[in-house]
C-alpha cells in the first residue's frame, strides 16, 4: 500500500477536528443545526489554513444520508465518498486552470438539473479569484437567482480581487493564520499517534517554519521525520531548516549587551565554520529582539520554553527598550541591505557593528558617579548588566562656534549644564532610593522627574502640561492642567495615571487634575523654552562666525532662515 502523506491523513473530518477556525465554525455549525441555509459561502485566508477542507466538511454535512446536521456520521456512502473526493454531487472546480468564459458556462449549464444522489449539488470553486471578467458576469447571474437545491462554496486567498458584486451575495468568513502553539499542539498529537520519537525543540521549529499554514507545517514535518529516518531530533531539523541554533543568538545578545565587537566576529566566525545561513542569523536575532521587547512590556509570551524565557528575560532587564528598538529595526535593515554586500557573511558584521555604532548612550552607560567604572565595562569583566531603569535625560541643545562664543550662549550653555547637572543628580537619586519621592514638588522637581520617567503617549503629554499643587492629604497628588491641554483629558486617562504614579512612588495614591491657570512653568512650556533658548544661541553663534561673514561678504551668500539647527548630543 502506497503512503499516504501526513497533510492528506490528517485531513479533518468534523468541524471538531479542525484547529483555530472556531470563529467559522461556530456560525457554521448553527446555521446548520437550525436549517438557516444561505446559498452562497465565501472562504479566505493563507495558504494551508482550511479553506477546501471546511468547504469539504460542509458539503458533507448538507448532503449526509442521516440528514442535515453539523456532526455527519461519516459512515453512509456519502460522508466516505466525499472524503476520497468521488462524489457525484460535489463538483470540485479549480478556477486558476478554468479562467475563460466558457469553462464557466460549461460549469454552469448544469445547474438548472437536480443532484443525482444527494439533497443539493454542491460547487467548490477554489481560487476564486482567478476568473476572468466575463467569467465573473456569468456566474453572477447564477448567484442572484440560484436553484433551491445549489450550494456554491467559494475559496480563495485573495479576496480583493473580487467583484463587490460577487462578494455581496455570498457569506464571507475570513480563516485566521494558525498560531505556532496551535501548529506545535497538533504535530505532537500526531507524532503520538504515528507512534514517531521526537524532540519538543524540533516541533516548535518546525511549527515557526510553518508560518501559519497547518498543511505547510505538516509538509515539513513529513519532510524532516525522512531527513531524520524516522526520529524527529532537534539538529537534524535546524540543519534542514537551515535555522540558527539559540546557542549562537544569546551569544549574540551578551556581545551586544556588553558592546564587545571581538566576541560578534567569533560568534559570525562559528556560524561561518558550520556552514550557516547568514541571512538566518539576522532572522533569529530579530525574532529574539522581538521577544525581549514584548517582555519589556509584561506580555506573556506562551510560545517560548522556560528556558528561552529566562534567557530572554536576563536580557530584558540588561538592556534599555531603546537599544532593543534600534537592534531590530538594524536587523531587518541589515536583511535588506544583504544582497546588496560585496558577500553574504560581511553584510552580517556590518549590520551588527551598526548596532554597536548606534548604540543609545544613557546614565547607565557611561556608569554611576562615584562607582568608577561604566556599565561596559562591569560586564566586558564578565559581571552581568545591572537591572536598572534607563532613563533619558531631555537636554537642550548647544552650538559652539570655532572662533568665539557669544554671551548669550554662555548663559544659555550654563544654563543648560546646571539643569542637565541637577536632572542626573535627580535621577541618580531617585534610581537608588525611590522611596525619596515626595508630594507636593515644585516645578522644576516635577519636570526633572518627568525627564527621568520617560512617559510616552498621551499620559505623558496631560503630565508634561501640568504643573503640581499643595494637596489636601498625603496620600493625595494634584495637578493643574493647563487650559490649552485640557483636549488631552479624560477620566480614563486620569485613572489610568493615577495606577502609574502610585506605581512610581512606591505607594497607593489618589489623583486629582483640575483644568485652570497653571501657577508655574509646565514641562512642556520649560522644554519650550529651554528649545527657543537653544535656537536663538544657534543662530547668533552662526551670525558671528567671522567664516559665514566672510562668505556673506565675497560671494554675497545668505543664511537660509530656519536651516540652523542646534548640535545635540
Amino acid at each position: 500500500m502506497s503512503y499516504e502523506v501526513l497533510a492528506r491523513k490528517w485531513r479533518p473530518r468534523t468541524f471538531e477536528d479542525l484547529v483555530g477556525q472556531s470563529h467559522v465554525v461556530r456560525p457554521l455549525v448553527n446555521a446548520l443545526d437550525n436549517q438557516r441555509l444561505h446559498h452562497a459561502f465565501l472562504f479566505t485566508g493563507t495558504r494551508g489554513v482550511g479553506k477546501t477542507t471546511i468547504a469539504r466538511i460542509l458539503a458533507k454535512s448538507l448532503n449526509c444520508e442521516q440528514g442535515i446536521s453539523s456532526r455527519p456520521c461519516g459512515e453512509c456512502s456519502t460522508c466516505q465518498e466525499v472524503d476520497a473526493g468521488r462524489y457525484i454531487d460535489l463538483l470540485e472546480v479549480d478556477a486558476a486552470s478554468r479562467t475563460k468564459v466558457d469553462d464557466t458556462r460549461e460549469l454552469l449549464d448544469n445547474v438548472q438539473y437536480a443532484p443525482t444522489r444527494g439533497r443539493y449539488k454542491v460547487y467548490l470553486i477554489d481560487e476564486v479569484h482567478m476568473l476572468s471578467g466575463h467569467s465573473f458576469n456569468a456566474l453572477l447571474k447564477t448567484l442572484e437567482e440560484p436553484p433551491a437545491h445549489v450550494k456554491f462554496l467559494l475559496a480563495t486567498t485573495d479576496p480583493q480581487k473580487l467583484p463587490v458584486t460577487i462578494l455581496s451575495r455570498c457569506l464571507q468568513f475570513g480563516l485566521k493564520r494558525l498560531e505556532i502553539g496551535q501548529i506545535h499542539q497538533q504535530m505532537e498529537k500526531i507524532l503520538q499517534a504515528e507512534t514517531i520519537q521526537y524532540e519538543s525543540p524540533a516541533v516548535d521549529l518546525l511549527a515557526r517554519a510553518a508560518d501559519g499554514s497547518m498543511r505547510d507545517g505538516l509538509s515539513l514535518l513529513d519532510q524532516a521525520i525522512a531527513y531524520g529516518n524516522g526520529v524527529l531530533q532537534t539538529d537534524p531539523v535546524r540543519e534542514m531548516l537551515g535555522t540558527i541554533d539559540q546557542g549562537i543568538i544569546e551569544r549574540l545578545l551578551s556581545a551586544l549587551a556588553r558592546s564587545d565587537a571581538a566576541s560578534l566576529m567569533a560568534a559570525i566566525k562559528d556560524v561561518a565554520d558550520h556552514g550557516g545561513d547568514f541571512r538566518s542569523v539576522l532572522d533569529s536575532l530579530a525574532l529574539a529582539l522581538h521577544h525581549i521587547a514584548m517582555l519589556q512590556a509584561d506580555i506573556q509570551l506562551s510560545e517560548l520554553s522556560e528556558t528561552d524565557r529566562a534567557m530572554l528575560a536576563d536580557y530584558a532587564e540588561a538592556l534599555s527598550p531603546e537599544a532593543i528598538q534600534l537592534f531590530y529595526q538594524v536587523a531587518l535593515h541589515g536583511k535588506r541591505d544583504l544582497p546588496l554586500a560585496p558577500d553574504p557573511r560581511s553584510g552580517l558584521e556590518m549590520s551588527l557593528l551598526r548596532m554597536l555604532a548606534f548604540k543609545p548612550l544613557t546614565l547607565v552607560d557611561v556608569g554611576t558617579p562615584g562607582s568608577g567604572e561604566s556599565e561596559i565595562s562591569r560586564a566586558d569583566r564578565g559581571a552581568p548588566p545591572a537591572s536598572v531603569a534607563k532613563p533619558r535625560l531631555n537636554t537642550a541643545a548647544k552650538v559652539t562656534p570655532k572662533t568665539e562664543t557669544l554671551p548669550a550662549e554662555i548663559e544659555v550653555q550654563s544654563r543648560v549644564g546646571l539643569e542637565t547637572g541637577l536632572a542626573q543628580a535627580m535621577t541618580e537619586e531617585c534610581a537608588q532610593a525611590p522611596e525619596l519621592f515626595r508630594w507636593p514638588v515644585d516645578c522644576e522637581t516635577w519636570a526633572r522627574w518627568l525627564d527621568h520617567w520617560s512617559i510616552g503617549g498621551l499620559l505623558g503629554q496631560v503630565l508634561a502640561n501640568a504643573v503640581p499643587e499643595a494637596a489636601e492629604t498625603e496620600d493625595m497628588a494634584q495637578l493643574v492642567m493647563a487650559v490649552n491641554a485640557s483636549h488631552l483629558y479624560s477620566k480614563e486617562r486620569e485613572q489610568d495615571l493615577q495606577k502609574l504614579l502610585s506605581e512610581r512612588f512606591g505607594k497607593p495614591l489618589r489623583l486629582s487634575i483640575r483644568i485652570g491657570e497653571a501657577k508655574g512653568e509646565t514641562p512642556a512650556d520649560r522644554q519650550l523654552r529651554i528649545n527657543d533658548e537653544a535656537q536663538q544661541a544657534a543662530d547668533a553663534a552662526i551670525a558671528a562666525d567671522p567664516n559665514i561673514k566672510a562668505m556673506q561678504d565675497i560671494f554675497g551668500a545668505r543664511i537660509k532662515p530656519g536651516s540652523v539647527r542646534p548640535r545635540t548630543h
